[in-house]
C-alpha cells in the first residue's frame, strides 16, 4: 500500500492528508530499563508515554467493526513489551523505536509520540525529561 493512499474498502482511494482521525492514548505508564548509567539499565525506572495516532477512522465510525479500526489495546500491548524489554543508552533512540512500531500497524498514517523520563538521575534536579517526535508511514527515520 502506497502511503499516500488508503482502500476504503470498495476500491476508492483516498489522499490520507485529506480526512483523518486521531486515537489518544495519554498517561501510560511503564517500567523500563533505557538510560546512559549503568543503574537505569539495571535497576530500570518508569517513563509515562503520551500517543497520537492518525488514521482513517470514518468506516469504523459507521459500522462499528472493531476490524476496521485500531486495536489500540494490541498497541499498548507492544509497546509495554517493547519499553519493558529494550536496553537503549537514550530515551530518544527508544522514543524512535517506538513511533516505528506504532507505524507498522497497518492503519495507522502518522504518530506523535512524547516519552517521559519521570525521574531522570541529575542530582539537584526535580524535573522530568520529555522527548517529542512525530512521524509519518513512508518517511525515513
Amino acid at each position: 500500500m502506497e502511503p499516500s493512499t488508503f482502500s476504503k474498502g470498495k476500491g476508492e482511494a483516498t489522499n490520507p492528508a485529506q480526512k483523518l482521525d486521531v486515537i489518544r492514548i495519554s498517561g501510560f505508564r511503564c517500567y523500563g530499563y533505557t538510560g546512559y548509567f549503568p543503574e537505569e539499565n539495571k535497576l530500570g525506572q518508569w517513563f509515562e508515554l503520551d500517543l497520537s495516532i492518525w488514521l482513517d477512522l470514518s468506516i469504523t465510525g459507521a459500522n462499528d467493526q472493531l476490524e476496521h479500526s485500531l486495536n489500540y489495546a494490541d498497541v499498548v500491548e507492544r509497546l509495554k513489551t517493547l519499553i519493558e524489554t529494550s536496553r537503549f543508552k537514550t530515551i530518544e533512540r527508544l522514543n524512535s523505536v517506538i513511533t516505528e512500531a506504532v507505524l507498522a500497524f497497518p492503519p495507522v498514517y502518522k504518530v506523535h509520540s512524547r516519552l517521559v523520563k519521570l525521574s531522570p538521575p541529575i542530582p539537584g534536579f526535580g524535573g522530568q525529561i520529555a522527548i517529542e517526535m512525530t512521524r509519518s508511514k513512508g518517511e525515513l527515520s
